[in-house]
């Protein structure tokens, strides 16, 4: 039987683009639910109705940790916590998950969930359940890395200072009520930095380059940057004398976070050390929202399946708003048991209308 495998990441699902009380959802990244049923449709349709098909969802699939509890974005969150912001992303995006759920029906198709750094809260027992429930089969889930026939896949986390969480505990059950998710740097720097600014300016984490936002902020919002900046070194001084134990980092940590402090990270060099292990050939990332390609030699390549939310490009080269729904196909030949892997982008069925997506 042929067969491929799809892998998407950073798709960033929230409450959808309308809140219950019928306002717009300003912190909503994800508006294409449409264009992924016609995605999985035509991987599911035609010359590929009879193939074995994995769907392998690289992380940040769900962004949870944009999602409020009850009015509040938590730092300390528990099973009960995740399970809710769960439930809400469901409801916000029923097509999203009607289109896994009518593709699961078939033996041959498969779903691989591997955990992010803005879905942590997958890694509990009652959230997979849930998702299971939800789209009617048992997801494979894989906590960081992914590995089979030579192909290495990850979010991409685990290589960034900020985001890197400690693989050998995932959850903190020390001197508190109940279990809590360890959360990396980025988390809290997020959820108690950032998450402020994205009140008043929701895309300011969608900007690239960051140098140039930074200059053109300096410029044209000049009181207000100044005052982030300070916030900024406030808040990287703060962190060095909490006496939290939960969030406690080493001075060499913090320096670490404070340089490679980027929105849009290169995982290249990431990739390559993977690479130069001889039983792999290819190596999968997302994370950074920025497609890529690389080789190294005859037998190493790199991709990177960039993200299906909305960019805004300072450069003067792709000047502008960026949208590029980005995926890896990887696909088995009937003489080669070794997939070759492509980077594509999905443009969707025509449309002669839709909805302006306003946020």
């Amino acid at each position: 039987m042929k067969k491929i495998k799809l892998i998407v990441s950073d798709l960033h699902l929230g409450l959808g683009k309308v809140l219950d009380d019928g306002r717009i959802n300003l912190l909503e990244e994800f508006y294409f639910d449409e264009k992924f049923v016609e995605f999985l449709h035509y991987y599911t349709s035609s010359k590929y109705e009879e193939y074995e098909i994995e769907l392998i969802l690289n992380g940040d699939i769900l962004n949870m940790i944009q999602v409020d509890y009850r009015g509040h974005y938590l730092t300390v969150i528990t099973e009960n916590v995740s399970l809710e912001k769960c439930h809400r992303i469901v409801k916000g995006h029923p097509k999203f998950f009607q289109a896994l759920k009518k593709f699961a029906e078939s033996p041959k198709r498969s779903i691989t969930y591997i955990v992010g750094n803005h879905d942590q809260g997958v890694l509990w027992p009652s959230v997979r359940a849930f998702l299971n429930e939800t789209v009617g089969t048992d997801i494979r889930y894989k906590n960081i890395v992914y590995f089979f026939d030579g192909v290495h896949i990850e979010h991409g986390h685990m290589h960034e200072a900020a985001n890197r969480i400690n693989p050998k505990k995932f959850f903190l059950k020390k001197n508190v009520a109940e279990p809590i998710l360890n959360l990396p740097f980025g988390s809290y720097f997020f959820l108690e930095l950032v998450m402020k600014i994205k009140q008043e300016y929701p895309h300011i984490d969608k900007i690239r380059p960051f140098d140039r936002m930074i200059r053109w902020a300096l410029f044209n919002e000049t009181r207000k940057t100044l005052r982030w900046i300070f916030g900024l070194f406030k808040y990287f001084l703060k962190s060095l004398l909490n006496k939290d134990p939960r969030r406690q980092w080493p001075l060499q940590r913090i320096a670490k976070v404070f340089i490679e402090s980027t929105v849009f990270p290169d995982l290249g060099d990431a990739a390559k050390k993977i690479l130069a292990d001889p039983k792999v050939h290819t190596v999968v990332f997302g994370h950074s929202h920025v497609y890529q390609y690389r080789q190294w030699g005859e037998n190493s390549e790199y991709f990177n399946t960039g993200t299906w939310t909305d960019l805004t490009s300072l450069d003067i080269s792709s000047l502008g708003k960026i949208t590029k729904l980005t995926y890896v196909l990887l696909e088995y030949s009937e003489e080669n048991a070794t997939p070759v892997g492509r980077l594509k982008e999905w443009h969707g069925y025509h449309r002669i209308e839709e909805d302006v997506a306003i946020s």
